[in-house]
C-alpha cells in the first residue's frame, strides 16, 4: 500500500535530505520539534519507514541496534562505508560482495538471497585528526 504524501511527510523528507550522513529517527524528530513544525515523533517513524520502503531513503543498523536513516542518492541495491565519527558515508558497489553472497546460499541450498553489507570505520578526515591528537 503506498503512503500519502502529506505535508508531515514532505517534512521528514526535506529534514532527512539535510542532515549529514545516516541520522536516528530520534535527532531528526528533535530537529523537526526545534522548528516548531509540530510533526510527532510517531509520525517521523512512520514516514521513514514509508521512504525507507519506497527506496527514497537507506535504512541500516548502527552498530548499537540502533535504526538509522539518510536520504537515498543511488537507486537499486548498494552498499555504505560511514565514519563512526562524523557520520560521512560513501555509497559503494560491492561486485565481489554480490557474488560471495549468491555464492554462499547456493552452497547452503538458498535461493533469492538478499544481504545488507555496511562497512563502519573512520574517514580519512577523522583518521588524520585522530593520529594528529595523538602526536600533538
Amino acid at each position: 500500500m503506498a503512503q500519502r504524501n502529506t505535508w508531515q511527510r514532505e517534512r521528514v523528507r526535506d529534514a532527512l535530505a539535510d542532515a549529514r550522513g545516516f541520522v536516528s529517527a530520534q535527532s531528526l524528530y528533535a530537529g523537526l520539534r526545534e522548528a516548531n513544525t509540530g510533526i510527532g515523533l510517531a509520525t517521523v517513524y512512520r514516514a521513514l519507514a514509508g521512504l525507507a520502503a519506497s527506496g527514497e531513503a537507506d535504512s541500516l543498523q548502527s552498530p548499537e541496534g540502533e535504526a538509522l536513516y539518510r536520504a537515498c542518492t543511488t537507486q537499486g541495491h548498494h552498499h555504505h562505508l560511514i565514519c563512526r565519527n562524523c557520520g560521512l558515508t560513501v555509497e559503494i558497489e560491492a561486485k565481489d560482495v554480490e557474488q560471495w553472497a549468491q555464492r554462499t546460499a547456493a552452497l547452503h541450498g538458498f535461493r533469492e538471497a538478499e544481504h545488507v553489507v555496511d562497512i563502519f570505520g573512520l574517514c580519512a578526515s577523522c583518521s588524520n585528526l585522530r593520529d594528529s591528537e595523538a602526536t600533538g
